[in-house]
């Protein structure tokens, strides 16, 4: 009766039952998942974001398909006009974006190639849109590179397209201007479109000049780059994302067209989000110094709380929310998990959520209160000559 597109599993998995478990006996989880930045401690600007949102033009419906100028033009400003308004289309989210960019550029069984190690949620938005995900993979030799030749190789008559995360989520690891180059040549090379998702671009950990913040000013592909309020501003729950438009002047042209046809059959970002853009993108001076301190000290406490010789190594990162730990290889990732979770009330979240191709890789969020992360990673790594137990 339904669409095999929703073939998915949805029974709880074992690390999700026993994390059920322990809340049901009334445990303290140190949580190192945290990923909603409303939930983990940071002061809002409560009355300027309210009183935005109160704007009384929000009571005249004004249907504009690729945004209401106003929301556009507050986007532009977020780039520091270096994009003008008519190559920005407004989406509910980069989720949503994800979806157009798929419908725009996809016949139902083509497919677009994704990072491996990433963001766990591709293969869910590709098969809601008759989509394949073929991955191709980061490999690590003291920072994150793209295999290009395992990218090349991935190309095949049906791919339509290639995803970045920048920086990658959850590595932290930003495309470099020769990488750039690399990928725009194998672009051209096979009439491929490149789709940036740059959500967490605004987070870095130190500069680096080789590094690509953005790849907004692309000329010679057709390049749509994403963000949204929920990282840029620390405000998920207000549903305000966009797509930047880049590329070659007619493609461009033409893109914008049909995106805006798609948008028009959905119209489903909401007039107060889009009046209240201009305020909340400004909010981020606020929120965003707290979010930058925050993940730059569990960063640097988790540097440094690793001792010498130690069985556990901590992965190079640029920016972005998230650390990579590498496990001992006593247990498996799930099992880490488990044990973490079982012994010591510690939750962290295993590779394979995000894609990671071997074993054992543990991830932690960055965004955890500072005491909470301190701590889950102080009882971590006191699993240093540990055994599996039988």
């Amino acid at each position: 009766m339904f669409s095999s597109r929703l073939n998915w599993s949805v029974s709880a998995n074992p690390i999700a039952r026993l994390i059920d478990q322990k809340r049901a006996s009334g445990a303290t989880i140190l949580d190192l998942t945290v990923s909603n930045p409303t939930a983990a401690g940071f002061t809002y600007p409560a009355e300027p974001i309210l009183n935005a949102l109160a704007d009384a033009r929000s009571l005249v419906y004004e249907p504009e398909p690729a945004g209401i100028p106003a929301a556009r033009a507050a986007v532009s400003d977020y780039y520091s006009a270096r994009v003008s308004a008519d190559r920005i289309l407004i989406t509910a989210s980069t989720s949503e974006a994800y979806a157009f960019l798929f419908k725009l550029l996809c016949d139902p069984g083509d497919e677009v190639l994704v990072p491996r190690p990433s963001y766990p949620l591709f293969e869910f938005l590709a098969d809601l849109e008759a989509v394949r995900v073929i991955h191709y993979p980061l490999v690590y030799h003291g920072e994150w590179a793209i295999d290009f030749a395992a990218l090349e190789h991935a190309v095949t008559g049906r791919t339509r397209a290639i995803v970045l995360v920048n920086p990658n989520n959850p590595t932290g690891s930003f495309l470099k201007k020769e990488e750039l180059g690399r990928l725009t040549a194998l672009c051209r090379k096979h009439d491929l479109a490149i789709i940036s998702d740059e959500v967490f671009s605004d987070y870095v950990f130190e500069e680096d000049s080789r590094r690509v913040r953005s790849l907004i000013e692309v000329e010679d592909v057709l390049t749509f780059s994403m963000s949204g309020l929920s990282k840029v501003a620390g405000l998920p729950q207000l549903k305000f994302g966009w797509i930047v438009i880049s590329g070659p002047a007619e493609l461009r042209r033409r893109a914008f067209e049909n995106l805006e046809l798609i948008a028009d059959t959905y119209l489903s970002v909401a007039s107060p989000v889009q009046w209240a853009a201009g305020s909340l993108l400004g909010c981020r001076e606020q929120l965003q110094p707290q979010i930058a301190d925050r993940i730059r000290a569990n960063f640097a406490c988790l540097q440094r709380a690793l001792p010498p010789n130690s069985p556990w190594s901590v992965l190079k990162a640029e920016g972005g929310w998230y650390a990579t730990l590498q496990a001992p290889r006593i247990r498996s990732e799930e099992e880490w998990v488990l044990t973490l979770l079982a012994q010591d009330n510690v939750l962290v979240q295993p590779g394979f959520f995000f894609d990671f191709a071997t074993e054992a890789f543990l991830v932690a969020s960055l965004l955890t209160p500072v005491k909470v992360f301190k701590e889950g990673v102080r009882r971590i790594l006191a699993h240093t000559d540990a055994e599996p137990s039988s």
